[in-house]
């Protein structure tokens, strides 16, 4: 039987993802700078992930390092991942040493003078982003682009380390970068709309989805994912699993849910045992060397196929963190899990779109689909809150709010349309 909900979100997606490329106060016809050699600074996983986006695209590549070691090891992670390709029938071997030709490394970010776009990948540290932004406000050419790849820091603040904000602009690539198809093109309160436009084409040449999105903490991916983290912390603490808040959105259309993700990814990125004092769950779990699937634990139990198992040893861990926390535990059905992961993200979305840092609902769907893999079927969660009825949301969210208090307050927008009987759709 043909799923008519589904036909209409692919019909939905296919016209916001022609939508995205649209910006209001930019006409077609503006200026689009010349970028044919390309900057990266950075040879991490993202780093060399964006730098074969340009590669693959035939474009050259300069990445810089700060050692040796680190640039050699960068470079033999695109080398291994183009070989892999080339096993896998994607293209003939001898393509490899093809675009391991027009990638080339250096241990200073002079080797950047030339390039006509610059792009910033190292890890997420304000100071250290200046220092580098300053510098290349020394180095690079005049009407070079100098964008930086952070996922929440305030790319205006990074700006301001230059005599040119005019020519800064934040480009998000999702993780891992050579396959995630989302750049959220970060546009900051001085970068000009010759930068804006040139970003979004270069994202197009390089074959991903462009969504133009304001400054502000998490942009708009990552800002409506820290209610949902939030929520999902919050949940295991009053009784539900980990595996529960994880299957729940499993069955909803997610490939993975976030317990299992930070098992992934690993959970002390960012945590220092020196530091450590047991504060959060994370605390106690790194502490007790249940670091994520790289250590056999984390929330889950791994085999030795790192296939993941509920653990008795966690549910008595949250237990006991939740007693001490003076936390009642309860038991939790899966129809209030989804909608205190989903509904907030929703609300935080409203908010995005009152203070004008998404130009459309349906961008805010692009970047969700094409960023955090929301299920297709479902258009993304804008797109799905117009299809339960802005009103039950509404509604649901006054109850969690006076469950939970003012976190869970409906965004002015989200109550307007409601009251209306609109949806984001009609704005």
């Amino acid at each position: 039987m043909t799923d008519l909900n589904a036909l209409a979100a692919d019909a939905y997606l296919a016209k916001a993802e022609q939508d995205c490329w649209v910006i209001p106060d930019i006409a077609a016809d503006t200026s689009i700078l010349d970028v044919a050699k390309v900057g990266i600074i950075g040879a991490g996983t993202m780093g060399g992930g964006i730098a074969m986006n340009f590669v693959n695209a035939g474009m050259a590549v300069m990445i810089v390092e700060t050692k040796a070691e680190a640039l050699d090891r960068g470079l033999g992670v695109v080398r291994r991942n183009y070989e892999n390709s080339a096993k896998r029938g994607r293209f003939p071997m001898k393509e490899v040493g093809v675009r391991m030709g027009r990638l080339t490394g250096a241990l200073s970010l002079e080797a950047l003078s030339d390039c006509d776009l610059i792009i910033e990948a190292v890890f997420e540290d304000m100071g250290l982003k200046k220092q580098i932004f300053s510098e290349l406000d020394r180095i690079a050419k005049p009407g070079a682009i100098l964008a930086t790849n952070t996922s929440y820091l305030d790319v205006d603040e990074i700006a301001s380390a230059t005599a040119r904000p005019e020519a800064v602009v934040g480009m998000h690539f999702f993780s891992p970068a050579n396959v995630m198809a989302l750049c959220e093109v970060v546009r900051g309160e001085k970068t000009s709309k010759e930068v804006v436009a040139t970003a979004m084409a270069v994202a197009r040449k390089i074959g991903k989805i462009g969504a133009v999105v304001g400054v502000g903490p998490g942009f708009v991916g990552n800002r409506m994912l820290f209610p949902r983290q939030d929520q999902a912390n919050l949940l295991i603490l009053e009784g539900a699993m980990p595996w529960d808040v994880d299957r729940v959105l499993r069955e909803f259309g997610f490939r993975m849910g976030p317990f299992a993700m930070s098992d992934l990814s690993g959970l002390d990125i960012g945590w220092n045992a020196e530091r450590s004092k047991g504060e959060s769950l994370r605390d106690v779990l790194c502490e007790m060397d249940r670091r994520g699937q790289k250590t056999g634990a984390g929330y889950y139990d791994y085999d030795v196929d790192r296939n993941p198992h509920p653990a008795p040893a966690v549910e008595k861990i949250i237990a006991d963190f939740a007693a001490k926390k003076g936390l009642a535990q309860r038991k939790i059905g899966d129809d209030e899990i989804l909608a205190r992961l989903i509904y907030p993200m929703i609300n935080e979305g409203a908010r995005i779109l009152e203070e004008g840092k998404a130009i459309r609902a349906s961008d805010i769907d692009v970047v969700w689909v094409h960023g955090f893999r929301w299920p297709t079927d479902k258009g993304g969660p804008m797109f799905y809150a117009d299809r339960v009825g802005l009103m039950k949301v509404v509604e649901t969210l006054r109850g969690f709010e006076a469950q939970l208090g003012p976190v869970m307050k409906p965004a002015e927008l989200l109550e307007r349309l409601a009251v209306e009987g609109k949806g984001f759709g009609d704005l």
